[in-house]
C-alpha cells in the first residue's frame, strides 16, 4: 500500500463512484476498479460493498479513509519540512481567532514570531467561536483562538488566563451606586445587553435567583456591546478582560458575585491532526 493507492482510494469516496473518481484522476475505469481490488486483497478486508447498486464504504472503508487523509497530509507536511531545513522555515500560517484576541493577545505574539521567523506569511480569518471550530474541521486554518467554553472533544488546547464577568455601564446609569459590585436583583431593574455566548448561562443565574433579566440586546460581537453600554443604553455584562477595548470611555466595570462564569481565550487545534512545522512554533509562543 502506498500513497498513490490511498489517494485513489480517498478519490473513489469523497466522489461516491469509481466511474467519476476515473474522470477525476483521468484514469480508465476498469483500471481504478483493478487497483481497488488488489487493494482490498492486500488488506483483507472489503473497503466498498458492491454487492448493492447503490455505492456504500463499509466500516474498514471509512477508518481507511480517515487514515489516508492523515497519512497524505502528513506526507505532503513532511515533503515541505525537508525543503524548509535548506531555506528556512517559509510559508503561510493560517489562523481563525475571534476579534478581541487580536486586540487583546495575538498582536504582540504575531508581532514578535514575524521578527523570529520572518519568512512565514500570515492568514487570518475574524470568525466567531463556533466558525473558528468548523474552520479547523474542514481544515481551512491550523490554529484558532477562540472563547472558553466550548465542546474540547475533538481539539487539543492551551487555555489562557480564566477572566470573571463584570458588569459595564455609562456612570450616568450608576451614578447613584456607591462600591464597585451589583447584586442579580440590581441588574434585573436595568436593561442588559449580552453577548449571545453566554446568554443561556446568565439568564440561568437569574433563574437560580427567581428572577427575570430584562434582555434588552443580544449580540454577536464584542465592541457593540461595550459602545452601546458606553451610550447609556443599558448595562452589559462581558468578561473582564473586554473592558479595557474601548480608550478614553466613561464605562465603569462592578463585579456581580453572583454571575459565576469563568471564561478565557483558548489556543486549539485538531487532534491527531499534522501541524506544519511553522505552527508548532507559533504554537510555542503560547506555552
Amino acid at each position: 500500500m502506498d500513497n498513490r493507492q490511498l489517494s485513489y482510494f480517498l478519490a473513489i469516496v469523497e466522489e461516491g463512484n469509481i466511474t467519476k473518481a476515473a474522470q477525476k484522476l483521468h484514469l480508465a475505469q476498469p483500471y481504478l476498479s483493478q487497483m481497488l481490488k488488489l487493494l482490498e486483497e492486500e488488506l483483507g478486508v472489503i473497503l466498498i460493498d458492491r454487492t448493492t447498486r447503490k455505492f456504500k464504504v463499509t466500516e474498514a472503508g471509512r477508518q481507511l479513509s480517515y487514515r489516508a487523509k492523515q497519512i497524505l497530509d502528513l506526507s505532503e507536511a513532511t515533503q515541505k519540512e525537508m525543503k524548509d531545513f535548506n531555506k528556512g522555515i517559509k510559508g503561510v500560517l493560517s489562523l481563525g481567532c475571534l476579534s478581541i484576541a487580536i486586540e487583546t493577545v495575538l498582536t504582540e505574539k504575531i508581532f514578535s514570531f514575524h521578527n523570529q521567523y520572518p519568512g512565514i506569511n500570515f492568514e487570518i480569518r475574524q470568525q466567531t467561536t463556533d466558525e473558528i471550530l468548523e474552520l479547523l474541521k474542514r481544515g481551512l486554518v491550523e490554529i484558532g483562538v477562540i472563547r472558553a467554553p466550548f465542546n474540547s472533544e475533538d481539539y487539543e488546547s492551551i487555555c489562557l488566563p480564566m477572566e470573571k464577568m463584570v458588569a459595564v455601564s455609562s456612570n450616568e446609569i450608576n451614578e447613584k451606586k456607591s462600591g464597585s459590585r451589583l447584586s442579580l436583583e440590581e441588574l434585573s431593574q436595568k436593561p442588559l445587553m449580552v453577548h449571545r455566548r453566554f446568554e443561556k448561562d446568565i439568564v440561568n443565574m437569574f433563574r437560580e435567583k427567581g428572577l427575570k433579566p430584562r434582555i434588552l440586546c443580544k449580540i454577536e460581537d464584542t465592541r457593540p456591546l461595550l459602545l452601546l453600554a458606553e451610550q447609556g443604553m443599558g448595562v452589559s455584562i462581558v468578561p473582564r478582560d473586554w473592558t479595557n477595548l474601548i480608550s478614553n470611555s466613561n464605562l465603569k466595570s462592578y463585579e456581580v458575585p453572583d454571575i459565576n462564569i469563568d471564561t478565557g481565550l483558548v489556543v486549539v487545534w485538531l487532534k491527531n491532526h499534522y501541524l506544519t512545522l511553522a505552527a508548532r512554533h507559533f504554537l510555542e509562543c503560547f506555552r
